[in-house]
């Protein structure tokens, strides 16, 4: 019996279909960090706090503690400190909180806060009005500054019968180095 005759292979399908797929998949991986930034804002997840306006009208008698932590990536040169007393207010009230930081270095940088709030669930609950997160913190050779927060636990909160029982949320900031701090650098003379 003799072979059958086979089709012949194209490999300009295989060659586009190739690239297609990687730039599908090149496509999907650039838009994940954005895509996940707005979903985790939306709804809160992972401990991803809200931006408000202002705090409610509607204050509750119940309380809230919320405790404050900070750390730094050990590629930055600065000091950061939480307050260390936690704050006690009504739900709906809002507070204020000062972070300190101190630039150890002997060059200017900038840095960006990352945060998030523990327990994750309580991140749509708790909203800040005004954070030095929202924005990059440029800091001299031995500044030092104290950086506010505003913020409130939404009276919502005591609707959640995943969140029953939560007293106490935590709030964290992580400082890094911002990618402009090398930038900064290399623009000022050195004296």
């Amino acid at each position: 019996m003799a072979p059958l005759p086979s089709k012949p292979v194209s490999h300009k399908r295989t060659v586009l279909s190739s690239i297609a797929v990687v730039l599908v998949m090149g496509g999907l991986a650039y838009a994940s960090v954005p895509l996940y930034n707005l979903f985790c804002r939306v709804t809160g997840f992972g401990g991803t706090t809200q931006r408000a306006e202002m705090a409610p009208d509607r204050i509750l008698s119940d309380t809230m503690t919320i405790r404050f932590d900070a750390s730094v990536n050990r590629s930055l040169p600065w000091k950061f400190s939480a307050p260390s007393e936690p704050v006690t207010l009504p739900i709906g009230e809002s507070g204020l909180a000062f972070y300190h930081v101190e630039n150890t270095s002997d060059h200017p940088i900038i840095g960006t806060a990352t945060f998030n709030v523990s327990p994750p669930q309580a991140g749509y609950y708790f909203n800040k009005i005004a954070c030095f997160c929202f924005t990059e913190q440029r800091l001299d050779p031995g500044q030092q500054a104290d950086l506010p927060v505003t913020f409130f636990v939404d009276p919502e909160i005591v609707n959640d019968p995943e969140l029953k029982g939560v007293k106490t949320i935590t709030l964290s900031y992580t400082f890094f180095q911002s990618p402009k701090s090398a930038q900064t650098i290399v623009a000022e003379p050195r004296g």
